[in-house]
């Protein structure tokens, strides 16, 4: 018994203790099957805007993994993101000092942060959770306080972007060798040093580690001290990459991190986990996303794949952790014989077996399914050689307005008339981050055309012009970039015109005489501060008996925008109008003012028929302007088309878009009109 206890176990079981073998099998499979039916996912490129996009959350989950294993967690590593990003910009720009001193001064705060966490969790007693849980909206509120919400900064020096853009020896992202240094650093720490030891034994049992000697409450503060500097570091190489400074840096990127973490097998409940389980976690999650976008496929499907994947794979591993605990338990009595008992699984065990089974048959099935009508495509076409069509690339602010949803069924329109390839992909929130890795990954798949609405200019116009670099004809619509990152802007109006539109609505709603407030989507969106200065601008021109009282984000919610409009309306009593220039804050302020049944502040703004129309029909919505986005959507791939093939060229004065005819081309602007005025005397001839 003594010699089978203290044998040395397989290497295995001594390199995956958590069945993180498991994972190198998905990876596998995800490997093969995109390598099958994406093209361009087994190229040098692709590999590398892997290892860029998966840097900065790769940092986070090198953080959390020893704060998990500890039995902790810390939910606020890309609320640190952000606030490190800020004091970065703002310790350079604004305090005058060298970036290398900044630099210093970030990471340092990353470090006090996660010495906060780790005293107030030993000091005070407060669980992980809940501290973190206030460090979330903390760091985030700070982060916003410092910027005003809508400030960045930018003009960093070449060898500080090198570190996010930039390639080792011409051709490794830089990212690489930092996060492979930061990655064997920790993993010696974690499974070769004392703390490593102590983190795992404290995580197992706390009580039982400190009985054994170990200083518990110092442990877990340096476990938290290195998350923090994990995610002040993935804080500053998200700058690099981005080449700008904001607020919202990383946000959202928490729960993929910890997802990925838990994948790779670590404990939620302490004690157990590798790094390298972390990092293979990480991959299955990136690749997945990464062989998905290559094949076309929406955010929306990578969403749902890495859900299952990551359920399936918990279950497995849990399943397979208990099985080999018992066989361990077995072997340790080797002299007693296996009761059939010792084999009794109780129901609920069953049940996760045959759930685990049950989805990991679906997601089997599913994969073939869709591995089968790739390959039926793929050999379809060879046997059948036509001329290749075009491929059309067109990302939205975001895929869930119902805004950018309309203007989707005129892009299909034009797409069908065409006859072209049209791919339709963006970030689920307004994120600048995610529409550039979908940007990056539409230029390793080698699209023909690229037409984005952008969140933020400063942050995608880079990647816009690496693509016409490669030979990619790049355009803008509803938002523009920097004029040398694209050869032609589809404007839906000028910002005069929308902005002169909607200040005489709004002196037209108040007789000319009143304060009037502006909800918008962000502070930040450059089409929308446009408008709003263009509003001022006529105001000021026009209706001088008008003035502004306030501006208010509601980041692009309706509810939010409900309470914004509450909240202006009790704060500045003499507002008589509200504009609303984002399509859900009109019927956000809208359902404020039923809910108040305030009749006395009139509202118009920027919207789409089918959201207003009922409020417009009850009278809490005055008018609203628009254009048609559907016609939006259309002209835009038209567009797109006809830059791509020569038909359209700098110097042109107009362009004939299909069922639209001939339009006006302003230089490097191509104009769709003037916006319309919807009220309830027309509203019922418009279905977008």
């Amino acid at each position: 018994m003594t010699e089978t206890a203290t044998a040395r176990p397989p290497w295995l079981a001594r390199w995956c203790p958590n069945a993180e073998w498991v994972l190198l099998v998905v990876l596998a499979l995800e490997i093969s099957v995109f390598g099958l039916t994406a093209p361009h996912f087994f190229t040098t490129n692709n590999a590398f805007d892997l290892v860029r996009q998966a840097a900065e959350i790769g940092l986070l989950v090198l953080g959390l993994t020893p704060v998990i294993k500890t039995g902790g967690i810390d939910l606020s590593v890309a609320s640190m993101m952000g606030l490190a990003a800020v004091v970065l910009g703002g310790a350079w720009s604004v305090l005058g000092l060298p970036l290398g001193a900044a630099l210093v001064v970030t990471l340092l705060l990353g470090a006090a942060g996660g010495a906060f966490h780790g005293l107030l969790i030993t000091r005070l007693r407060v669980p992980p959770l809940i501290v973190t849980l206030g460090t979330f909206s903390l760091y985030r509120g700070l982060a916003e306080a410092m910027t005003g919400g809508y400030a960045s900064y930018s003009g960093f020096p070449t060898w500080f972007l090198n570190l996010g853009q930039g390639r080792v020896a011409g051709w490794v992202p830089a990212q690489l060798p930092l996060f492979a240094a930061v990655f064997a650093g920790l993993w010696l720490m974690l499974h070769r040093a004392k703390l490593g030891r102590e983190i795992a034994a404290l995580g197992f049992n706390a009580a039982g580690a400190r009985f054994a000697g170990v200083r518990v409450n110092r442990v877990l503060v340096r476990a938290y001290v290195i998350c923090g500097l994990c995610s002040a570091l993935a804080g500053l190489i998200y700058v690099a990459r981005i080449g700008q400074a904001k607020a919202d840096a990383g946000f959202g990127y928490e729960l993929p991190a910890i997802a990925a973490v838990v994948l790779g097998g670590t404990s939620i409940m302490g004690g157990r986990g590798t790094l390298h389980g972390s990092l293979l976690g990480l991959l299955c999650l990136v690749v997945l996303q990464n062989g998905l976008r290559l094949a076309g496929e929406p955010e929306e499907i990578a969403g749902l794949g890495a859900g299952l994947i990551l359920l399936v794979a918990i279950i497995l591993n849990q399943s397979w952790t208990r099985m080999r605990r018992t066989r361990q338990i077995s072997l340790l009595r080797p002299s007693t014989p296996l009761a059939p008992e010792e084999f009794h699984m109780k129901n609920s065990q069953i049940a996760l077996l045959v759930a685990a089974m049950f989805a990991a048959a679906l997601l089997v099935a599913g994969s073939n399914w869709w591995l089968v009508r790739s390959l039926r495509s793929v050999a379809a076409t060879r046997t059948a050689p036509a001329p290749a069509k075009l491929t059309i690339a067109v990302t939205p602010k975001t895929t869930t307005d119902p805004y950018f949803v309309t203007c989707k069924e005129g892009a299909d329109e034009a797409a069908r008339e065409l006859d072209v390839n049209l791919l339709w992909n963006g970030p689920i929130t307004g994120d600048p981050a995610a529409q550039n890795e979908i940007v990056n990954g539409w230029i390793t798949k080698g699209v023909d055309v690229i037409a984005g609405a952008l969140v933020n200019p400063a942050a995608i116009s880079s990647v816009l012009r690496k693509a016409q670099n490669q030979g990619i004809t790049v355009l803008t619509w509803d938002s523009d970039a920097e004029p040398d990152a694209r050869e032609f802007f589809v404007n839906q109006a000028t910002a005069e015109g929308i902005g002169s539109t909607l200040a005489d609505e709004g002196a037209r709603l108040a007789d000319g005489q009143g304060q009037y407030a502006i909800i918008t989507a962000t502070l930040t969106d450059t089409n929308q501060n446009e408008w709003i200065k263009a509003i001022k601008a006529r105001m000021a021109a026009a209706h001088p008996g008008m003035t502004l009282a306030t501006i208010h984000p509601c980041d692009g919610q309706r509810d939010k925008a409900m309470t914004e409009a509450r909240n202006i309306v009790q704060a500045y009593p003499g507002v008589k109008v509200l504009i609303a220039i984002c399509s859900p804050a009109v019927p956000g302020a809208a359902e404020a003012l039923k809910q108040a049944d305030n009749h006395n502040v009139k509202l118009t703004g920027l919207s789409t028929p089918n959201l207003c129309r009922d409020y417009l029909h009850e009278g809490w919505v005055q008018s609203i302007v628009l254009w048609n986005t559907r016609d939006l959507g259309y002209l835009t791939v038209y567009a797109s088309a006809a830059a791509r093939e020569g038909r359209l060229k700098r110097g042109d004065t107009s362009f004939t878009a299909g069922r639209l005819g001939p339009l006006k081309v302003d230089r490097d602007q191509i104009l769709l009109g003037q916006p319309l005025v919807f009220t309830t005397a027309n509203i019922d001839q418009f279905h977008f």
